[in-house]
């Protein structure tokens, strides 16, 4: 076989493969599962088989990609343009576009919206957000007295993950609430009628949530005629990212492609750690078996990111698992530094060596940017936070407030909503009481008055608001008037900006960085040819954070990234350090009730190595201070390093650090004596 040079001086326009990308690339109509290890190059592989498919003769219209997030797909769309523009010579910008390219929500809610009449769905069904969705959920709970109750009922907030949880796994309710939420397991009675009046006030005012794009789509999957119409209408399904796909989505591709027949999945079983979104490994490792003959898996091991030294010690962690598709990560970036196993005498050292850490590597030339920090779970990096903020060392870090969860963000979305389904009683309730003088009695008159009028829009427009709301009232019913006639868009967002800004002043403090994200609001609509696209692709897929509540990384030259392990999938730095990794924290306390949690953790902290290029260090802080655990105070925790790096794993890193580590002198006991109350011989002095 020619090698990738030789490839590239015949103008072969897939001469950047490996032979085992080319492979997958070629591949013909069988079923077909790549097995892509971290940093294997499964965008480009995956986008190398859709040109091949193209230029061989597909139509990008009949080709079905679906990825999980709006970037990748976009990405995706990028890579293959490229790649034809090179094999059909064309001009930059005359590539065919894959217009059913998105993720599975998005593509679902299309599908919904073409088939809504035949589905007894309204053209115009709103998208609930999650903090939408809850709301309703409350008010559902609400409406059937389940708020009233002598014993703790669920929270609506525990209520909508119980509901999605049971949704996306497919699983009966009795067993997720054993499982996933045993606290709540003697209300499973009230729980299903609870469900059934949240879907009921779902289909009274016209919405959808987020876990419905798939239920429906999933439940349209059931009927012969339009299933088999999908799959003619889609030659070719490929998706990315496969082992992070729950029940309903794996049932909708095998409904799609029942042969397989056109069908490529990609993804690697090792990085499967989405189980607590209904995430289903056993997706990707049943997947050859569903078809006859079995599907072809093609491995992509060559590894493109990290130093071999970085892969051997995550290979020898991975091999651990007692089932996974086999493979070992090689590459030819051999790199003379080896992990580092850094044992520290507690949380607070741990911080001072990360810091000290950090800033000899800026000093050594390598930026900020290029470093980050991974954790478990945010309340990990609390302690680091504070000697960041200490030592004036800038951070920004993932998670915390998304965009769509900002009060005024929230508040002009539910405008364009209301008037675009009427029947959206959130929505109406929100946009109501944004005008001075209207109150919650008077919002819920209003819209008692809309549902009972067959026109809602004429009875918005004629109901009368108290006194004290009626300069401010006329001005809004104007708005709601034009937006209703109105198909100019995106200025149909500018004229509700303007009406919003005086009351975003009046009810905000700080309103200037607020306004900020009014704007990038507009900026975002620009994007987007209709109201009705904005607001599914923006509930779909939204920006991460809001520049009121996580600050603008931007204002320094430089930052350093923290997140936790989850959010870091599928990016990478030259440096990658990962906090508290001793059993407790990896694995969690939480998480080893089951062999199939205990193996999702291993999983998690192979992805958090592999994220790393040249240095990567894995911090063993020796005791905890753990809250909340004692009648007067707090107890100490005496650590050792994860289960997941035994000796014959520890022997690929090299330890070192201001402590001496436990797994080198054994456990760590406390020293002898009675266990001191100190907050409360402290307290009894006074």
């Amino acid at each position: 076989m020619l090698s990738p040079p030789a490839r590239a001086a015949l103008g072969d326009p897939l001469a950047a493969l490996n032979d085992e990308q080319r492979a997958a690339a070629e591949h013909g109509e069988a079923p077909l599962l790549v097995i892509a290890g971290a940093g294997a190059g499964k965008t480009m592989t995956l986008a190398a088989r859709v040109a091949r498919l193209v230029q061989e003769g597909a139509d990008p219209n009949r080709l079905l990609l679906l990825t999980f997030s709006r970037r990748a797909a976009q990405e995706m769309q990028q890579r293959v343009a490229a790649l034809l523009q090179a094999a059909l010579g064309l001009a930059p910008g005359a590539a065919p576009l894959l217009p059913w390219a998105g993720t599975f929500h998005a593509i679902g809610a299309r599908l919904l919206r073409e088939q809504a009449a035949r589905l007894g769905l309204s053209e115009d069904f709103s998208i609930l957000d999650r903090g939408d969705a809850e709301d309703l959920m409350g008010w559902s709970r609400e409406v059937q007295g389940l708020s009233s109750r002598d014993k703790r009922f669920p929270l609506k907030g525990t209520c909508l993950g119980v509901y999605s949880r049971t949704v996306n796994s497919q699983a009966p309710l009795d067993e997720v609430l054993r499982q996933a939420f045993p606290w709540c397991a003697e209300w499973g009675a009230e729980l299903r009628a609870l469900f059934r009046a949240y879907e009921a006030a779902k289909r009274d005012q016209q919405t959808l949530d987020y876990d419905d794009l798939l239920l429906w789509w999933a439940e349209m999957m059931r009927e012969p005629g339009i299933a088999a119409w999908l799959g003619e209408r889609f030659t070719h399904v490929l998706v990315d990212e496969y082992q992070d796909t729950n029940r309903l989505q794996a049932a909708i591709l095998l409904a799609l492609k029942p042969t397989g027949h056109g069908l490529t999945v990609v993804g690697d079983d090792s990085q499967a750690i989405y189980a607590f979104r209904a995430a289903e490994v056993r997706n990707i490792l049943d997947f050859p078996a569903a078809f006859d003959p079995p599907a072809r898996i093609v491995t992509l091991s060559r590894n493109y990111r990290s130093t071999q030294p970085l892969l051997d010690a995550a290979n020898a962690v991975i091999a651990l698992a007692p089932e996974r598709f086999t493979k070992n990560l090689w590459t030819d970036r051999t790199g003379a530094q080896r992990p580092q196993l850094v044992a520290v005498d507690d949380e607070l050292a741990q911080a001072r060596w990360v810091c000290d850490q950090i800033l000899a590597r800026r000093e050594g030339g390598l930026k900020l940017k290029s470093q980050a920090v991974l954790f478990r779970t945010s309340a990990h990096s609390a302690g680091l936070e504070l000697e960041l903020a200490r030592r004036r060392i800038p951070f920004v870090k993932y998670g915390g407030l998304k965009f769509l969860e900002a009060a005024h963000v929230k508040d002009v979305l539910a405008v364009l909503r209301w008037a675009s389904n009427p029947r959206n009683r959130l929505a109406g309730f929100r946009v109501a009481q944004l005008v001075a003088g209207i109150g919650p009695a008077s919002a819920r008159r209003l819209l008692d008055a809309m549902d009972a009028s067959p026109e809602p829009a004429a009875a918005l427009q004629a109901w009368v608001p108290p006194a004290a709301a009626r300069g401010d009232w006329a001005e809004l019913a104007a708005l709601m008037r034009g937006l209703a006639e109105a198909s100019d868009w995106p200025a149909e967002l500018g004229a509700v900006a303007a009406w919003y800004l005086p009351q975003m002043e009046r009810l905000h403090d700080h309103p200037a960085p607020r306004q900020a994200d009014i704007e990038q609001l507009g900026r975002l609509a620009a994007g987007h040819a209709t109201r009705e696209r904005f607001l599914t692709e923006l509930t779909l897929d939204p920006p991460q954070a809001t520049s009121d509540e996580a600050g603008d990384p931007f204002l320094d030259e430089d930052y350093l990234i923290l997140s936790t392990i989850h959010a870091a999938k599928g990016q990478e730095w030259s440096s990658v350090t990962v906090l508290n990794v001793v059993d407790g924290c990896i694995p969690g306390d939480l998480a080893t009730a089951t062999p199939v949690q205990l193996e999702e953790e291993r999983r998690l902290l192979y992805v958090a190595m592999t994220r790393a290029r040249h240095h990567l260090a894995l911090m063993v802080p020796q005791r905890f201070y753990v809250t909340q655990q004692r009648r007067f105070g707090d107890r100490h925790l005496y650590g050792g390093l994860t289960r997941f790096i035994p000796p014959e794993v520890a022997a690929h890193f090299d330890s070192t650090g201001p402590a001496t580590p436990s797994w080198a002198s054994g456990p760590l006991t406390p020293p002898p004596g009675p266990v001191l109350d100190l907050a409360r011989r402290l307290r009894e002095r006074w």
